[in-house]
Formats: C-alpha cells, structure tokens, sequence
C-alpha cells in the first residue's frame, strides 16, 4: 500500500482515487505502472495517470467505441491487491469498523499493514 484515505460510504470510488493519484504527483513515481480495476477505467481517471507520466493499467470496458491495449500480464497483479483488502479484512476492528474516531480507524489500518508485512516477510 503505498497510501489510501478514509471517505464516506457513499462516495464513488474513481472520484476519490483521482484524489490519491493527485497526491503522489512529484514523489518519484513517474513510469510507474497503476494497475486499476473498471472502476477507474474513464477517461478522467486514465487521462490523470497519463498527465502524471504514469502508464495506466486498466482493460476497457465491453462498450467502449474506441478500446485501447493494456499489458494483460501486469493486469494479473491486481490479484494481489485484492489478497490484500482480503487479509486486512480479517482484523475484526478494521471488519466491523468497531472505531469511530477517524484517527484511531487509521491507526488500526497502519498497524494492520505493518503486520502483514512482517508476516509477509517470514511467509515461505
């Protein structure tokens, strides 16, 4: 995880992922490959990680007039961010969201993120 933000249940996943992107702009990642789900495939969200010099990694819909190619191998990767959600899932605080101050929540996630590496780094 390189950063994530807390945002109301209703709220729309790309509007709030172009807001994350905008906040790496400068920071080092340029060439980088962001690999997103539909969720993120307009042409707002595509245009804003091309503007950052980073290559987007997104299949277009089945709708879509003009498709365009992606790298299917690097797309196979996002497996491995939803193993992710999946593991922190599995801390009953984060689950069920027991917090209610904002803070605290995001205390639990960084510590829930520090674990999992560390299990990581000793997993075979």
């Amino acid at each position: 995880a390189v950063t994530f933000s807390l945002s109301p249940g209703q709220a729309g996943d790309a509007p709030e992922g172009r807001k994350l992107l905008k906040k790496l702009e400068n920071c080092g990642w340029e060439g980088a490959q962001v690999i997103m789900d539909k969720a993120y495939e307009g042409d707002e969200t595509r245009q804003l990680v091309i503007d950052l010099n980073m290559e987007p990694v997104v299949p277009p819909r089945m709708n879509r007039i003009s498709p365009w190619a992606y790298d299917r191998e690097m797309y196979k990767k996002r497996n491995e961010v939803e193993r992710l959600f999946r593991r922190l899932k599995g801390f009953r605080r984060i689950f069920s969201r027991f917090e209610k101050l904002d803070a605290v929540f995001r205390f639990f996630i960084h510590f829930a993120l520090i674990v999992d590496k560390l299990i990581s780094v000793n997993r075979p």
